[in-house]
């Protein structure tokens, strides 16, 4: 049986872990992965950098590219794993709009460790400043999120540990990609 298009969206507030995830998640399952900062225009960079919060009307387009981009993979027979914010309901479900099935896997956990882990890090035009704004915005996975698949997950375990929770919830096909990345 050969697995369906599926987009594993690594969701969460700057600091999260969602790059370190996505990549942990590609690389086990040979899936196309992304960084939706990637999709970022210049200008929405430029804004969080001076620690401006994006607005709704920054983000559409953004997310508006990140679906588009779901959607030729699909087309193309390609699961992805992508990382993406998607702090709000809305955001997700133009998200979902792409071709294939669209999970979000939000790493959660306390705003304390988020901020140590923004310290820590290195060349990256979030500032740690821009966190409160981030979990201000944050919706969590609705009941009705969770029940299609989409999962929370702990930031407080490891990486490891959220690859194999994250391949055993969702019965991924490790190592099987269903096309060349």
């Amino acid at each position: 049986m050969q697995y369906p298009p599926t987009h594993l969206v690594v969701m969460g507030v700057a600091g999260s872990g969602k790059s370190t995830l996505a990549a942990a998640l590609a690389e086990k399952t040979g899936w196309a992965c992304a960084e939706a900062d990637e999709f970022h225009p210049a200008a929405n960079i430029a804004k969080m950098s001076q620690g401006i919060p994006l607005q709704d009307e920054d983000r559409w387009p953004w997310l508006r590219e990140i679906r588009d981009w779901m959607t030729a993979q699909a087309r193309g027979g390609c699961s992805t794993v992508l990382t993406c914010s998607a702090l709000k309901k809305s955001y997700r479900q133009l998200l979902s709009e792409a071709e294939g099935r669209v999970l979000f896997l939000h790493l959660d956990g306390g705003a304390d460790l988020i901020s140590q882990r923004m310290q820590g890090r290195e060349g990256h035009f979030m500032p740690p400043t821009l966190l409160p704004s981030q979990l201000a915005t944050l919706e969590a996975l609705s009941q009705e999120e969770l029940d299609a698949g989409s999962l929370r997950l702990d930031i407080a375990r490891s990486p490891q540990e959220l690859v194999a929770a994250v391949v055993q919830a969702l019965d991924l096909p490790a190592g099987q990609a269903p096309c060349a990345p």
